[in-house]
């Protein structure tokens, strides 16, 4: 089975899935420049994703936040809309070079603010590491978070945003709206971590239970080797990379799909990202990922019993990468001035990826009031 890249514990994310630098990089999902066939297909993509219309917003750029020099991508169709601040997955797995596959729709009723986080993309290519290296911290990144929506306020003009977090970025995301709730008309949960070490027990009975069921002798004896996991044994980097492995290889991250290449090769097509940028994102995450792992390790907000904006939590009914049991369970007791969990049927991790329609849907019914009608709560039936 080939592994897919560094991808994730938590979005296409963590990238646990490759066994060591070393074979990500004879790997190269990210490395290979795919020449002037690729930059053809760029300006197709530059084309149709060209914002037009005149109250219009298309802009990409860099500006100082927490310190260092932070990449900050804006498109909507109407400034007048409501803003999305999108806080993205990884470590290190920026949304911007993807965008151009499942935002567009989303632009017509929303700004959509995206931006590399510190150690991503083109934020890393954009400073010196060293510089770099001893913020990697999950506070210093909700600093960043809530210091990137003063910005976005500022720049836009917005008394509040809308908050939406993916996989890691939930973790950021979840903080700063706890932290600074009087920036934010609320918060949008996709893929949630809730419970790191829950959510890796979760995950890694999966893989073992469907690797069972199918024969797989080979995933079995793998997994075998590391149960009981996590266990009370430390959660190694070799470790993590086996249980990652089988569940994504079983759905976990794309529903009904072992590989996840559309996410993977997508930035090679980004209007917003040079090749320099493209292989930065992998040398990104490398860079970041065991330096947060042992807090990432330790998040746990089973403890939040109180939520103090409208939440909302859209859940990948396959997700094994950060698994939504949790998350609906979370959701059903947390008290807030407003919540829904929205199930997405035939999603696994990837949600506006694997369910463009349904998210744009979903956003528009539950969350989009919350901005242009403050104080109504539009949950209906469907929400759980």
């Amino acid at each position: 089975m080939r592994t897919i890249g560094l991808l994730t514990l938590l979005t296409a994310t963590l990238w646990l899935s490759a066994p060591s630098p070393a074979q990500a990089q004879a790997e190269k999902p990210y490395a290979p420049d795919c020449g002037e066939l690729c930059g053809k297909m760029r300006e197709v993509v530059r084309d149709l994703t060209r914002i037009e219309t005149p109250d219009g917003v298309q802009e990409t750029y860099k500006t100082r936040i927490g310190g260092i020099d932070q990449w900050v991508n804006i498109r909507g169709h109407d400034r007048d809309n409501p803003v999305i601040l999108f806080v993205h997955g990884g470590p290190a797995s920026p949304t911007m070079p993807t965008t151009w596959q499942f935002q567009r729709p989303i632009e017509e009723y929303f700004t959509v603010v995206q931006y590399d986080q510190r150690g991503a993309g083109k934020t890393f290519l954009a400073n010196d590491p060293e510089a770099v290296d001893d913020t990697l911290q999950i506070q210093t990144y909700v600093d960043d978070a809530i210091e990137m929506a003063e910005h976005v306020r500022q720049r836009l003009g917005k008394d509040k945003l809308i908050l939406v977090g993916h996989s890691w970025g939930t973790i950021v995301a979840t903080h700063a709206a706890l932290q600074r709730p009087d920036l934010f008309h609320a918060y949008v949960g996709i893929g949630q971590v809730v419970n790191t070490r829950l959510n890796e027990k979760l995950s890694f009975e999966y893989g073992l239970q469907r690797a069972r069921a199918e024969g797989n002798e080979a995933a079995v004896r793998e997994m075998e080797s590391i149960a009981p996991y996590p266990g009370d044994e430390p959660i190694t980097r070799e470790r993590i990379i086996i249980a990652r492995k089988w569940p994504q290889h079983y759905g976990g991250m794309t529903a009904y799909r072992a590989e996840s290449p559309y996410y993977h090769r997508g930035p090679w097509l980004s209007p917003e990202y040079s090749a320099d940028d493209v292989r930065a994102i992998g040398e990104g995450n490398v860079f970041t990922l065991w330096r947060v792992l042992p807090q990432f390790l330790e998040v746990d907000f089973t403890g939040v019993e109180s939520f103090p904006i409208p939440v909302v939590m859209f859940m990948g009914r396959h997700d094994y990468t950060t698994p939504s049991a949790p998350t609906a369970e979370w959701i059903a007791k947390v008290d807030a001035p407003c919540k829904a969990g929205v199930w997405f049927e035939h999603a696994s991790h990837m949600i506006p990826w694997e369910e463009p329609g349904k998210t744009l849907v979903s956003l528009l019914r539950y969350v989009r009031p919350l901005a242009t009608d403050p104080g109504t709560c539009p949950m209906d039936a469907e929400a759980g």
